[in-house]
């Protein structure tokens, strides 16, 4: 029987840069500020890494510099997908030899590839390497959504660990949940749906927010692992509204923001990712501070 990579909360880390590239010493304290509030995973080079914008050398050294720092402390997850699946088997592969514990591999982008093809594609992956695969479904970005037959073929794979399911179709994760073996570990891929889908046995979360609320969102996944879901779904919803802003624009344009606002790193992105609109970073300093996470 598999083992889940983590449960609860893992953070879906933002990658700190400078003008001149990525900010080490900013990266280090942000995992930090990650493992002292208990967070369960980290999550690195994924979308809210930017890391289509990251070179290959910049991505393999960032992996190297969280495995180094976190020291076994808690799981490192890094992404490693692509829309060329040679691309994707060699991202993986070096991903591991950095130190990855597990490979976040997102459905082919633009290549909009079939049901056999994903199949495919993830088993060519999970070949590839030793390390444990999460598949990442994400439709709004890459256009092509699993299905949960296709869940189901790719769980009889050893190295196929799970999904990160962001489609927004809890219906989807209900089927999966019925068609998939226990091991298969389902994980939400969207802050918003955190409790509804750990009530449908969701392992946890790959979060956004962990990066500016770490420790609100241990807690709200804490509790649905207790069983407790009467305090999740309070937590979900006291949440709401933080959860809402940190999508004001695309991810994760609002959510570096918020950490610049926060002093934990510099408000720098990469284009086509730009500054945010000046009347919503606004709106999302005052969020901010409803929650009290401005100093």
């Amino acid at each position: 029987m598999k083992q889940p990579i983590f449960t609860g909360s893992g953070v879906a880390l933002i990658t700190p840069f400078t003008r001149d590239g990525v900010d080490y010493p900013a990266l280090e304290a942000l995992l930090d500020f990650q493992l002292e509030a208990g967070t369960d995973a980290v999550i690195v080079c994924g979308t809210t890494g930017e890391a289509a914008t990251m070179t290959y050398e910049e991505r393999m050294r960032t992996i190297e510099t969280v495995v180094r720092h976190v020291d076994g402390r808690v799981p490192v997850i890094a992404g490693s997908g692509a829309n060329s699946t040679e691309t994707a088997v060699r991202l993986s592969r070096d991903a591991a030899s950095a130190g990855a514990d597990a490979l976040l591999v997102v459905t082919p982008f633009y290549n909009k590839a079939t049901p056999r093809g994903l199949v495919q594609h993830y088993a060519a992956v999970a070949d590839g390497v030793s390390k444990p695969v999460i598949v990442y479904n994400v439709p709004s970005r890459t256009g092509v959504k699993c299905t949960a037959e296709i869940y189901a073929a790719l769980a009889e794979h050893p190295n196929i660990a799970g999904v990160k399911e962001a489609s927004g179709d809890l219906a989807l994760v209900q089927k999966t949940r019925e068609l998939c073996p226990e091991d298969f570990s389902i994980w939400s891929g969207n802050d918003d749906e955190t409790a509804p889908i750990m009530l449908l046995g969701g392992s946890g979360v790959i979060s956004v927010a962990a990066n500016v609320a770490p420790e609100e969102m241990r807690r709200l996944t804490a509790a649905c692992l207790a069983g407790d879901f009467f305090t999740a779904g309070r937590m979900q919803l006291k949440l709401r509204r933080l959860c809402e802003a940190l999508f004001w624009e695309v991810n994760p344009i609002p959510v570096k923001t918020a950490l610049a606002l926060m002093g934990r790193c510099q408000e720098v992105f990469r284009l086509p990712l730009c500054e945010m609109e000046p009347e919503n970073r606004a709106r999302l300093k005052g969020v901010l501070e409803d929650y009290g996470l401005l100093d």
